[in-house]
């Protein structure tokens, strides 16, 4: 669908597209698809399922005990980075789950560490393709990156960022949405409710990444 013609997608999505052959020619630097998601514990994804004739599979409606959350949020960067020697792609998904909600403070947080996890591989750049949503593009955010990379400049940190953002609504120029899509149709359990430490263990098994601790607001972090 992304060849199809749209109100500001094309520029945006060609500025999304040079990224992409930059990153492909440049071994030390990486690409990143970045996104938050939900993954509730009582609102089942649309699936399709199976089951024996006049034998209709039969959902439990789940419900949540006061207090207890109904759903985790989690960043996610889909990171690839391309080899000097072979020219192909490496690809790997970097999940972090949030204590609360996504917000501008915990958002710099994930991008700090993201960027030491590239600085160990070596990277020297990190071009960030992302949507509009409010906690890419707050100006806390935006502020964040500029004196990240001013601090790059003076040789106080080592990854470069370039933010790419993407047009409103079109989640289809961000590979890391059917990540998201698949991911829930996996981890949904129809008979009983999930702790949220048996969905975050799904969540990271079905999309193959590794474990990480909370984010969490600074405050928290005391």
């Amino acid at each position: 669908m992304d060849h199809q013609p749209r109100p500001g997608v094309r520029p945006k999505k060609s500025a999304r597209d040079r990224l992409i052959r930059l990153a492909a020619t440049h071994p030390d630097w990486a690409l990143g698809f970045a996104d938050e998601v939900w993954w509730s514990r009582v609102t089942p994804p649309p699936v399709r399922a199976w089951t024996a004739t006049g034998q209709p599979l039969r959902l439990v409606e789940q419900a949540v005990a006061k207090g207890e959350a109904k759903a985790a949020a989690c960043y996610g960067l889909l990171t690839r980075w391309w080899d000097a020697a072979t020219d192909e792609p490496t690809e790997a998904l970097w999940l972090r789950f949030v204590e609360g909600r996504p917000v501008s403070a915990v958002t710099t947080r994930y991008l700090a560490w993201c960027c030491e996890r590239l600085a160990a591989m070596g990277k020297t750049a990190l071009l960030l393709v992302w949507d509009n949503a409010s906690w890419p593009i707050s100006q806390e955010v935006r502020t964040w990156i500029a004196a990240h990379n001013r601090a790059v400049k003076t040789g106080q940190a080592q990854i470069r960022m370039v933010p790419c953002p993407l047009p409103i609504k079109s989640p289809w120029l961000n590979p890391i949405e059917p990540k998201w899509v698949h991911g829930k149709k996996r981890v949904v359990e129809p008979m009983r409710l999930l702790t949220m430490d048996e969905l975050e263990a799904r969540v990271y098994a079905a999309l193959g990444a590794d474990h990480a601790d909370h984010l969490t607001m600074p405050e928290q972090a005391a």
